[in-house]
């Protein structure tokens, strides 16, 4: 009996470091796609035109209704090259911006020299160099979409919980599971070039991972509406509102000329309003956006948050 007990626990030993091993190459991958990915793409560019403007703007708006008044400590993890960051400090925010990424820290570092609101670093959003409750808001809209594994996912948000003060809110963005299909078969056409696209996209969105199919390709995570709110929770957030940052832009060809123009930018904007919490659409838009509550949390900010949410 003991001979069989002894087998057991050193195959479940065995089990578990192979498992370690494994998660530990898939972390190590993923970093380094991330810097050679970002290293190619310009993050800063991509969200001055057509979709990318629209999940900015769309993006401001739904954080401003939650987030504290300045001169309120707002983390941006995972910031990239530091868009939400300038905007939060031109409004009067100090800010604490982390990314993984060192190419983005030397561009905010350059854009933010002479605002002493700003601090930047490279950092990793599971993994985070901020004192427990050192913000009152946190940011994080990056980390979720390059984050394969449940636990690194549950790890980055769980930092953001503790980096917040009770009470404060948490912003968390991911892609949805069904954009590659969307953006990248339906609108992009991208199988003409990529031929293994149709057979991975249907692969994630079993799974949810989408790899990198070409040298410059995106690659990540894509969540499903509910698999983010329970995470979130899961990390011990207090979900009070999650939806749709840019339905619309799955819609039109020519969103980019749409958004230069005032009347059809303000048409879109309020098309992206009326349906980002339509039950059958929230998983059709590109991007997902939730707002949670840094438990333990005084429950009177918690109910002030609901009901600004539901106005």
């Amino acid at each position: 009996m003991r001979t069989t007990r002894t087998r057991a626990t050193r195959t479940t030993s065995l089990r578990e470091c192979r498992t370690a091993s494994q998660g530990a190459q898939r972390r190590q991958t993923e970093h380094r796609q991330v810097l050679e990915y970002y290293d190619r793409h310009s993050e800063w560019d991509r969200l001055a035109e057509g979709r990318g403007r629209l999940e900015f703007l769309r993006t401001t708006e739904i954080v401003l209704r939650n987030l504290p008044p300045p001169p309120a400590v707002v983390a941006d993890i995972g910031g990239g090259p530091g868009r939400y960051t300038l905007w939060l400090a031109e409004r009067g925010y100090q800010v604490e911006h982390r990314d993984l990424v060192p190419r983005h820290v030397r561009e905010l570092t350059q854009k933010a020299r002479d605002l002493p609101a700003v601090r930047t670093a490279v950092a990793d959003a599971r993994d985070l160099d901020v004192a427990d409750g050192a913000v009152d808001a946190v940011l994080l809209f990056g980390p979720l979409y390059h984050l394969s594994g449940r636990t690194d996912r549950l790890r980055a948000l769980a930092e953001a919980n503790r980096i917040a003060r009770p009470g404060g809110p948490v912003f968390a963005a991911a892609v949805s599971r069904w954009a590659p299909r969307i953006l990248a078969e339906l609108h992009a056409r991208l199988y003409t070039r990529i031929p293994a696209l149709r057979e991975e996209i249907s692969r994630a969105e079993r799974t949810g991972e989408l790899p990198r199919l070409t040298q410059g390709s995106w690659f990540g995570y894509c969540h499903r509406p509910r698999q983010l709110r329970a995470e979130l929770t899961a990390a011990g957030l207090d979900v009070a509102d999650l939806v749709s940052v840019d339905a619309p832009a799955l819609l039109m060809a020519d969103i980019t000329e749409r958004m230069n123009d005032p009347v059809d930018r303000a048409v879109v904007l309020d098309a992206a309003r009326a349906l980002e919490r339509v039950p059958e659409m929230l998983g059709i838009g590109p991007h997902l956006l939730a707002t949670a509550v840094c438990g333990p949390h005084p429950p009177a900010l918690s109910a002030t948050l609901r009901t600004r949410i539901a106005r």
